[in-house]
């Protein structure tokens, strides 16, 4: 049993490459002011606060703050969503309302075919933001138009969600790193005045197009 574990976490190095460009990706969209918007289902929800709440508050090193938000964690949001236009859109009309451009799309799915992940980072996609999924073995298949994909080397659910356990604490070691680098563990990283993120454009109120659910609270 424990060789399984042991095995997978040893392959973890075949993606490491992946990670350390997700890591650098999640650097510069915060050097430019942007933040990171993750989510997932399950297990994988609960690794999307981890992210968040160790850039939010701190990994390994004394810092500021980083702009960071798990999309899965407001109950009252998903919930009300759920209800009004299903559950495969609970984390896609949070990004279309959220995200800007240059902003990190972070989700996770140990399958890589949960629908309302994927259509998450279609609305990313969509706000002009970065996109990334993690995922396992299976997810790597269709996965076109993210822009970084770390697919852990497994198809059991349990590994994989125990790898994304240690990709997360690498990609918070990557950030610490870059923080420390841009001025001192109790200084915020500014954003570089010649990278600003371009402003997003205004959209209607009436998202026409868009049909809901009539209201059943």
């Amino acid at each position: 049993m424990l060789d399984e574990h042991l095995e997978s976490a040893g392959m973890l190095a075949n993606v490491f490459p992946a990670v350390e460009a997700l890591g650098d990706a999640i650097c510069e969209a915060l050097g430019n002011g942007n933040q990171i918007i993750t989510f997932g289902n399950g297990g994988s929800a609960a690794e999307a606060g981890h992210l968040a709440a160790e850039l939010l508050g701190r990994a390994g090193r004394e810092r500021e703050p980083l702009a960071a938000i798990a999309l899965n964690a407001d109950a009252a949001t998903v919930t009300a969503i759920a209800n009004d236009y299903g559950y495969a859109e609970v984390f896609a009309r949070q990004v279309r309302g959220l995200a800007n451009a240059g902003d990190i799309v972070l989700g996770i799915s140990t399958s890589g075919r949960s629908e309302n992940v994927l259509r998450g980072l279609r609305a990313g996609h969509d706000a002009g933001a970065v996109t990334a999924l993690l995922t396992g073995d299976a997810g790597t298949q269709g996965s076109d138009g993210v822009d970084h994909l770390v697919g852990v080397p497994s198809s059991s659910t349990s590994r994989i969600q125990e790898l994304h356990l240690i990709v997360v604490h690498l990609l918070c070691e990557i950030v610490d790193a870059w923080a420390m680098d841009q001025g001192g563990a109790s200084t915020r990283p500014r954003p570089k005045a010649s990278a600003a993120a371009p402003s997003r454009p205004a959209r209607s109120p009436s998202s026409a197009g868009r049909t809901s659910r009539s209201r059943t609270n």
